[in-house]
């Protein structure tokens, strides 16, 4: 199956869904949005990453910033902040340039790796989009944290992509409902930018139409 462009999801969007469904939901499909202190600092860390008109090159590696992508496979298209063509013989041509190059993308966070693993999955959907427009494969992708200023290398493994896949095929799913998934309330709520949007404290409570089938429900 193919998706069409005008069903292309953000690829952004894989990261935010894989952490909590009820966010993305609110970021993608009702288009809420509020900034804090890590929005703003997160934006202002992604713009000096990227640079568009910029190609570095150091012997075997040339350096793109701010490369846009897609995969008609997956339905998804957006941006990855690095990718860094690798001078190989494994490679495949890249236009404008002598010999083979393989592709590997390096996306950034602002902060430090997190306890879940939304990250290793947003730049793998990355790598599985590169592989798509490149007819290539690639094994292996990178996190780098500002934080602590350290990379973290990512293997390409068979159950990372199967997380992707199943992930996309939901949020894609969700998408044709319109529907924004409820959630439980967890630590990482209060530290969210959409928290006072989400008000995860009334997810647990009782709706009125449970309440009167509770109540009335023997009689």
């Amino acid at each position: 199956m193919e998706y069409e462009e005008d069903d292309f999801l953000q690829l952004s969007g894989v990261q935010h869904f894989v952490f909590c469904r009820r966010q993305w939901a609110l970021i993608h499909i009702e288009n809420q949005w509020r900034e804090n202190a890590k929005t703003v600092d997160g934006a202002f860390f992604h713009q000096r990453v990227h640079d568009e008109t910029s190609r570095e090159r150091r012997g075997n590696l040339i350096i793109d910033r701010g490369v846009s992508i897609h995969s008609r496979a997956l339905g998804l298209s957006g941006q990855c902040d690095v990718i860094e063509f690798h001078k190989t013989e494994a490679g495949v041509p890249l236009r404008g340039e002598i010999g083979k190059w393989l592709p590997y993308p390096v996306e950034y966070k602002r902060g430090r790796a997190k306890i879940t693993h939304c990250d290793e999955v947003q730049v793998c959907a990355q790598a599985m989009c590169l592989e798509e427009m490149y007819a290539c494969d690639l094994k292996e992708a990178a996190l780098f944290y500002g934080e602590n200023r350290r990379r973290q290398l990512v293997e390409l493994s068979e159950q990372l992509r199967d997380e992707v896949i199943s992930a996309v095929e939901e949020m894609h799913d969700l998408s044709k409902k319109n529907y924004t998934p409820k959630v439980k309330k967890k630590k990482c709520c209060y530290a969210c930018s959409l928290h006072e949007n989400c008000m995860p404290e009334l997810q647990e409570k009782e709706s009125v139409g449970t309440y009167l089938t509770r109540i009335c429900g023997d009689n």
